[in-house]
């Protein structure tokens, strides 16, 4: 086997070593016409302890490279004859912390891999498969009806995914439970190839991987922008009202933000919000000076929200302001001023749970055809589900590809 050439050095030296000669790009300023802001979202880990080092994550397809090359690696750790039966135990106990739709839809394609694929390969170890779903909430699934998330609790307990409501994740660290002595607990010449997930309620767990989705947490690039004050010529500026008197031109401004998620506010036509700030304010003689937009500078997606509106932070909403503004930039007949605000149509709430079942939301809730008709539950939703995904995807050639994958 080859060997790091680093392993026998020390941490500061090997960094040291291993970033020698690296050099930091240029930097140069790039003029624009029209700016959107669409970096999206980091995963929200509250700063639980190891999160960030050590758990995975369902964000782009470098997480799902990660996912499927540590599912085969604990699989493969397990069927080895020198595994004993606890740490088998330990290495295919998988901890998915999240109860939201992603998820859980997680926990059941896992499922659906261990027991129609993992099975042809490793029979002798599907039976000490695990799947534990930790979420803070009292219910998963909680946007979705009562009766729709009590038959997705039903289908996830014959499938043998073990749900754990009302938990609160402490820590995650690599290595077995730890003894009674505080020491890291593992009999002789096994390797520290588990994790250990730390819950107020039961303690210590030993796990094989943990799966993080509990929502968005802000791109440190907005965490930036919105943390400093500009100085913007007038010109740049849309007043608003717009009869407002024009300010100094040494004013400046900060960029407003939703109190709760620190995401950008925009108005119905995506355009960024900027307030001016007390410091401006106090040397000017009109304290009650008014708010203003950039024109040109747009935000969308999961870094962005509506002054007074919350939108559900969902691939369709994204969509649907994305194709909402292209459209109205490629306008040649009116300006953005004249179109009326952006209007966002609720196409319902799909997710999967497995054994080619599903659950799909009526769109509008108590307002809308929520009030007559539910939604829809089992195999009729799964077809519904699949029927979307394949209906949304992007070309052709992948509609024709998908279904021979499926």
């Amino acid at each position: 086997m080859t060997e790091d050439r680093h392993a026998h050095e020390t941490t500061s030296h090997a960094v040291a070593e291993k970033t020698k000669g690296i050099r930091k790009g240029q930097r140069w300023d790039v003029g624009y016409n029209k700016l959107v802001i669409s970096v999206g979202c980091y995963v929200q880990t509250f700063g639980t302890k190891g999160v960030k080092e050590h758990a995975y994550f369902l964000k782009d397809i470098g997480d799902a490279r990660r996912i499927r090359k540590r599912i085969l690696e604990l699989f493969e750790m397990g069927s080895l004859p020198t595994t004993s039966r606890e740490m088998k135990k330990k290495l295919l106990r998988f901890a998915v912390v999240g109860g939201g739709p992603t998820g859980m839809e997680f926990a059941a394609e896992l499922s659906d891999l261990v027991h129609m694929d993992l099975r042809k390969i490793y029979p002798d170890l599907v039976g000490t498969v695990e799947i534990i779903v930790f979420d803070v909430a009292p219910r998963v699934l909680s946007m979705f009806d009562k009766s729709l998330g009590d038959y997705a609790m039903k289908i996830y307990k014959r499938e043998g995914i073990n749900i754990k409501t009302s938990h609160h994740v402490e820590e995650l660290r690599p290595g077995s439970p730890r003894g009674a002595q505080g020491q890291n607990f593992r009999e002789d010449n096994e390797p520290e190839s588990c994790y250990t997930i730390t819950t107020k309620e039961e303690g210590d767990i030993g796990i094989g991987m943990c799966v993080w989705s509990t929502g968005n947490m802000m791109n440190p690039l907005v965490q930036k922008t919105t943390s400093k004050t500009h100085q913007l010529p007038p010109s740049s500026l849309k007043l608003i009202p717009s009869e407002s008197p024009t300010p100094d031109e040494n004013c400046t401004w900060t960029i407003d933000r939703n109190e709760k998620t620190g995401a950008l506010l925009v108005d119905s036509k995506f355009r960024l919000q900027l307030t001016q700030s007390l410091s401006s304010q106090s040397n000017s003689d009109n304290l009650s000076t008014p708010g203003a937009c950039l024109p040109n500078v747009f935000a969308l997606g999961d870094n962005a929200s509506l002054r007074n509106h919350v939108l559900p932070a969902t691939a369709q909403t994204a969509n649907q302001q994305a194709r909402w503004l292209a459209k109205h930039l490629n306008s040649d007949t009116r300006s953005l001023d004249d179109c009326p605000g952006f209007n966002f149509k609720d196409m319902g709430v799909m997710t999967y749970l497995g054994d080619a079942k599903a659950l799909v939301q009526a769109p509008g809730g108590q307002k809308g055809l929520g009030r007559w008709f539910k939604g829809l539950r089992g195999r009729a939703a799964w077809l519904v589900w699949r029927g979307a995904y394949l209906g949304l995807s992007v070309s052709w050639r992948n509609r024709v590809l998908i279904p021979i994958y499926w």
